[in-house]
């Protein structure tokens, strides 16, 4: 065998096993749980920790915080527009300036954050 032969089988190995146990759900499932934890710390005081919004705190709101589960809403939003009212905050997309920006955060926990938001939507978000 030669030199290609054995370098090109030696990289297909690396990639092979340097990729087992890594699968896509893995990957989401991770997203999914750091999403859910953050969720649970920055807006499960308005929207609720199961994104139902019937809070006591978003009772006394006006206007009343989004339900994270009425697909038939979220479903029509986009990920970029998820990702700007999270980061910006309610007013950055013409919606309530009582939700705070959360612009401490990272792109990646803000993505982690939409994958949570997207699982609570029924039915289940299959878009963007």
């Amino acid at each position: 065998m030669g030199y290609v032969q054995r370098w090109v089988g030696a990289l297909l190995t690396l990639i092979v096993f340097g990729t087992m146990g890594v699968t896509e759900s893995g990957a989401q499932q991770g997203m999914l749980e750091s999403g859910k934890q953050l969720y649970q710390q920055r807006c499960a005081p308005c929207h609720g920790p199961d994104g139902k919004a019937n809070t006591p705190t978003a009772q006394a709101l006006n206007p009343k915080p989004r339900d994270h589960t009425d697909g038939s809403y979220m479903n029509t939003l986009a990920n970029d527009h998820l990702f700007k009212v999270i980061k910006q905050g309610g007013v950055a997309v013409g919606k309530s300036p009582i939700m705070p920006p959360q612009a401490d955060l990272s792109e990646q926990q803000i993505r982690d954050i939409i994958a949570f938001v997207r699982s609570l939507a029924n039915p289940p978000y299959k878009g963007n």
